[in-house]
C-alpha cells in the first residue's frame, strides 16, 4: 500500500501509462518479456527498461521456468491512496485580477484536458492498427522463419537494434540456445551483427 510518506518516486513510476499497462497484464498472470511486448505492442527495448525499473523498486520479481526462461510477476499489490485536506472554509476577498487569472487558468486546463483526450483517442486507434499489423507480421513470419523463437528475435529487432544481453533478456533463452538461433539467422542473411549489436539485414530492415 502506498501512503503519502516518501513514496513519490513510486507514484512517478506508476505515472507512466505503459508501466501501468504492464502491471495490469501481470495482474492477470506472470508473463515472459516476449509476451508483454507482443500483447501490449511495446518495443522490446522499452519493455526491458520498464521491467528493470519496476524490479529495482520491488514492484515486480522474476523467476525461471523449466527451460530457464525468465518470466515476471507482481511482487506486491499496488494500492494508491489519495488524501485531500480541506481548508478552514474562511472566505477571503480577492482582487478582480486574481479572479480573472483564476478563470483563465481553468479555461486553459479545460483546453489541455480536451487536447489530451483527443490524443488518447488517436493513440488508442493507432495501437489497434499496430496490433492488426503485428498479427499480420507474426502470421507471415511463421511461414518464412524456422520457429517461433526466430520470429521473436526478428520481431524484436524490427523495433530497434539490440545488444546480445538485451536479446537474452528479451528471449529468456540460455546462451547456448540463443547463440544457435542467432547464428542461424546470421547465416541466412536475415540479421547482421556489429560487435555485440544485432540489427535486421538489408531489405528486412526497410
Amino acid at each position: 500500500m502506498l501512503d503519502d510518506g516518501g513514496n513519490s518516486h513510486i507514484l512517478d513510476i506508476l505515472g507512466n501509462r505503459n508501466r501501468r499497462r504492464i502491471i495490469e497484464l501481470l495482474e492477470q498472470k506472470p508473463c515472459f518479456v516476449t509476451e508483454i511486448s507482443e500483447k501490449l505492442t511495446i518495443s522490446p527495448k522499452a519493455v526491458i527498461e520498464h521491467l528493470q525499473l519496476m524490479e529495482h523498486e520491488n514492484i515486480l520479481r522474476f523467476n525461471h521456468d523449466e527451460r530457464r526462461r525468465k518470466y515476471y510477476y507482481l511482487a506486491r499489490n499496488i494500492d494508491v491512496i489519495v488524501r485531500f485536506q480541506t481548508g478552514s472554509g474562511e472566505m477571503v476577498s480577492k482582487s478582480s485580477d486574481e479572479v480573472t487569472s483564476f478563470h483563465g487558468s481553468l479555461a486553459m486546463l479545460r483546453r489541455m484536458i480536451e487536447a489530451r483526450d483527443n490524443l488518447i483517442s488517436n493513440l488508442d486507434q493507432l495501437e489497434k492498427d499496430i496490433e492488426i499489423r503485428v498479427q499480420e507480421i507474426l502470421s507471415q513470419g511463421r511461414k518464412i522463419l524456422e520457429d517461433d523463437t526466430d520470429l521473436d528475435i526478428v520481431f524484436a529487432l524490427g523495433h530497434y537494434e539490440l545488444t546480445y544481453d538485451e536479446l537474452r533478456e528479451y528471449t529468456s533463452l540460455p546462451d547456448l540456445e540463443l547463440n544457435l538461433h542467432l547464428e542461424g539467422l546470421l547465416r541466412r542473411g536475415i540479421i547482421d551483427r556489429t560487435g555485440e549489436t544485432y540489427t535486421l539485414h538489408g531489405a528486412y530492415a526497410r
